[in-house]
């Protein structure tokens, strides 16, 4: 397609040599001594990412081509994708807090499942494996990133106006409205990534779903109506975790072991254990 690039054999935004396969080394190693250049703290983080984004990669592009001519076998795949998310977002919620990452499940599917069913009711998401995987996923990890951040925003706040939330309950606040007059704007500043990625979009970038499409065949205007679907879709999604995640926090069913941690009544135990 002309003003698109593409490999010498057509259709690809990167041609798949070995080539390719040493820059992406390269780049990894230059992350991580960037990372330890820095004193950053996630050197050895940002190498085990890259080295498992390998091995997954490699996985799921071998069990993809093998799910997708079964809607059952796509469903539990997707529900796979689900489940990792939720641990992945619970985890980076409340890490030191047992089995409460499992409130991770509400934000994530409060956001996703609605949108699944609206599309595949309406028939514009076909009841296909090769379609329901890869939406769902942009979705699901969308819905993850805004779990895990207004996740942890929305604690660390509590933990660092513990204070504050004290004098609320002291005023008359019922517990649930103290904790989310404290938390609620940080934990909102999840959608920031969101917010930008959709004011910006074909200005400053030009998304996944955009590109794949025009690579795939589509005319310019077909491309551009799909991401911004995708866009607004995601706006929802993450909106609707931030908001269950708030709740979440404001109810302490989602807390953290610190002494943001308010005992039953509002009030903290010495030493910041609960009572």
């Amino acid at each position: 397609m002309p003003g698109v690039p593409s490999a010498a054999g057509g259709g690809q935004l990167l041609p798949v040599t070995p080539a390719l396969g040493a820059v992406t080394a390269v780049l990894l190693l230059a992350a991580v001594a960037v990372a330890g250049w820095g004193r950053l703290g996630h050197g050895r983080a940002v190498l085990r990412a890259g080295l498992r984004a390998v091995v997954q990669l490699a996985v799921v592009a071998l069990v993809i081509a093998w799910v997708v001519d079964s809607l059952w076998w796509s469903a539990l795949f997707v529900l796979l994708m689900f489940t990792v998310a939720v641990r992945t977002a619970g985890r980076r919620m409340v890490p030191d807090r047992g089995r409460a990452w499992l409130w991770a499940a509400a934000p994530i599917g409060a956001g996703v499942l609605p949108v699944l069913v609206l599309l595949l009711g309406s028939g514009l998401l076909p009841v296909k494996g090769l379609s329901v995987i890869p939406v769902a996923g942009i979705l699901i990890g969308g819905a993850l990133t805004a779990t895990s951040l207004s996740g942890r925003r929305a604690l660390d706040e509590l933990r660092q106006r513990h204070g504050e939330v004290e004098a609320a309950l002291a005023l008359g606040f019922e517990e649930r409205d103290a904790r989310m007059e404290i938390c609620r704007t940080a934990a909102a500043t999840s959608l920031v990534p969101a917010l930008d990625q959709t004011r910006t979009v074909g200005l400053v970038t030009l998304p996944g779903a955009f590109v794949g499409m025009l690579l795939g065949g589509a005319s310019p205007v077909q491309a551009g109506a799909v991401q911004l679907f995708v866009l607004v879709a995601l706006l929802a999604v993450e909106s609707t975790a931030v908001v269950v995640v708030l709740e979440l926090v404001g109810r302490g069913l989602v807390r953290t072991g610190g002494p943001s941690a308010s005992a039953p009544g509002g009030r903290s135990a010495p030493g910041g254990r609960e009572r």
